[in-house]
């Protein structure tokens, strides 16, 4: 069982791995001792999907990982304004 994991700097998907684990299952925590990494390379910038291939060509699903992974910044970065929010007002959200 394997996992994405990405970097990002700014907004941008500047590189990852996949967080690798062959005793685990796929709802099983992977980052446990026995785990392995294995690197995920980008051939191409995956900022934008590669509409001449399939969908799970590997420069597309670097994009879908992309794509997650802005959405993920995007949400903590709500949670930290809304946090500071409350905490400046004390009003919950």
């Amino acid at each position: 069982v394997a996992e994405p994991v990405v970097y990002m700097i700014h907004n941008q998907v500047v590189g990852g791995f996949y967080r690798v684990h062959t005793g685990k299952t796929a709802t099983d925590n992977l980052n446990s001792p026995g785990m392995h990494f294995e690197p995920l390379s980008f051939e191409t910038s995956p900022a934008n999907p590669d509409k001449e291939q399939e969908c799970d060509a590997a420069p597309n699903r670097f994009y879908a990982f992309g794509v997650v992974a802005r959405l993920a910044l995007l949400a903590a970065a709500r949670e930290i304004h809304d946090a500071k929010l409350i905490k400046k007002t004390g009003d919950q959200i």
